[in-house]
């Protein structure tokens, strides 16, 4: 009992930091997995990678003006990602490009200018902070701003199920019927780049898509419905973090890469032994042959 309370408890019992991380990366997975999942039903997992890249300019430019502050980063980056969702959306509805060029195109370039804005006044050392966070940094202020932004998710994800999930599956039908299409769109683009700058205080630009998508892509492996879709992803971002956290604690290994690494194994297992992977797949072909 004594080695497993050291192994898997005392970390979060006896210190401080790490039980904001956990509690910080907990929250982070509530409001982000589910939006990972609506990501992905609509084909647009790279461009939530993107997105999270356009958030570096604005957070680059609160970096040059007050240092690691959490507000000024927090609140350049929002405006800064609204920006790059909005132009990228707006140039695939009213030209001829699609979505996943404009969005790689505006990413390429808020990604030249933030790390070039970093460069000019930090080291080496705060460039690393900005792309791949401090998770075990995290303090109330940081806490405070996750939740909130956890908060404006969930009540937007409450108001809005219908619309988002009848755009997943036919965008056509729900313009056809309602109004609501645009509006939602870019509701949900907005809904996206707050989770990336909640993200951003504890995994930063480069690794806080991570956990908004491989949740989602291992859930993608259990079931075809979107709710439960949403419940198993929040659940194995959770574990992911428990996990991630606990091995960069015993491992003294880097916490953001450490939580992505985890929630990779998860996906892979899901790939291997999940109820539509790969296994069950040629188990259930194989019975089909000898039938």
């Amino acid at each position: 009992m004594d080695a497993l309370y050291s192994l898997f408890i005392a970390p979060f019992a006896d210190f401080g930091f790490m039980q904001r991380a956990l509690f910080g990366s907990l929250m982070l997975s509530l409001g982000a997995c589910p939006i990972g999942v609506f990501l992905m039903l609509r084909r647009m997992s790279l461009s939530g990678d993107a997105m999270a890249h356009a958030i570096l300019p604005g957070a680059a430019a609160g970096f040059l003006f007050y240092g690691l502050e959490i507000l000024p980063m927090t609140v350049g980056g929002l405006i800064a990602g609204i920006i790059v969702a909005l132009g990228a959306g707006a140039v695939s509805r009213f030209t001829i490009q699609r979505e996943d060029a404009s969005m790689a195109a505006f990413y390429l370039i808020s990604l030249a200018i933030g790390v070039l804005m970093v460069s000019i006044r930090g080291s080496s050392v705060d460039l690393m902070h900005v792309l791949f966070g401090t998770v075990l940094a995290l303090n109330n202020e940081a806490l405070t701003l996750i939740g909130g932004i956890v908060a404006v998710t969930l009540v937007s994800l409450a108001i809005f199920w219908r619309a988002l999930v009848a755009e997943c599956l036919d965008p056509l039908f729900l313009r056809s019927v309602s109004r609501m299409g645009s509006p939602v769109h870019f509701i949900f683009l907005g809904l996206v780049v707050l989770n990336l700058v909640g993200g951003f205080q504890a995994l930063g630009t480069l690794l806080s898509v991570g956990l908004m998508m491989l949740p989602a892509a291992a859930a993608r492996f259990w079931t075809t419905r979107v709710e439960p879709m949403c419940v198993l992803a929040v659940l194995i971002g959770f574990a992911s973090c428990i996990a991630g956290l606990l091995l960069s604690y015993h491992a003294s290994l880097p916490s953001g890469p450490a939580i992505i690494l985890s929630a990779g194994v998860v996906y892979f297992a899901s790939i291997l032994f999940g109820t539509r992977g790969i296994l069950r797949a040629r188990i259930i072909h194989h019975r089909h042959r000898t039938a």
